[in-house]
């Protein structure tokens, strides 16, 4: 099914998501009250969220590097490299809109 680092990328890859699902939930609890007491708990949950996506993209390159994967971790793979960005996209407005 895969390579030495796909069992790394799999944990990971589901550890992000419900740490995701965390930082939605801050994020939209920060949007509804929208002051500067809900910034710090949206803002540090997204960053942890996205240093999480990241670890799981190293382990999706190292995966592209060894290139024995099937069709399903190559887009699983594809999502968490363009949900990186799009988290830094997030973190980026985040702190954006409240300067």
């Amino acid at each position: 099914m895969g390579n030495a680092a796909t069992g790394f990328f799999v944990v990971f890859a589901l550890l992000v998501g419900v740490v995701g699902a965390a930082s939605e939930i801050t994020g939209f609890n920060h949007i509804r009250y929208w002051n500067s007491e809900s910034l710090p708990s949206a803002l540090s949950s997204a960053l942890v969220a996205w240093t999480l996506t990241l670890l799981a993209m190293g382990f999706a390159c190292k995966e592209i590097e060894l290139e024995i994967r099937n069709a399903c971790l190559k887009t699983m793979e594809a999502f968490l490299i363009i949900l990186s960005a799009t988290q830094f996209v997030y973190i980026a407005a985040i702190r954006g809109i409240e300067r």
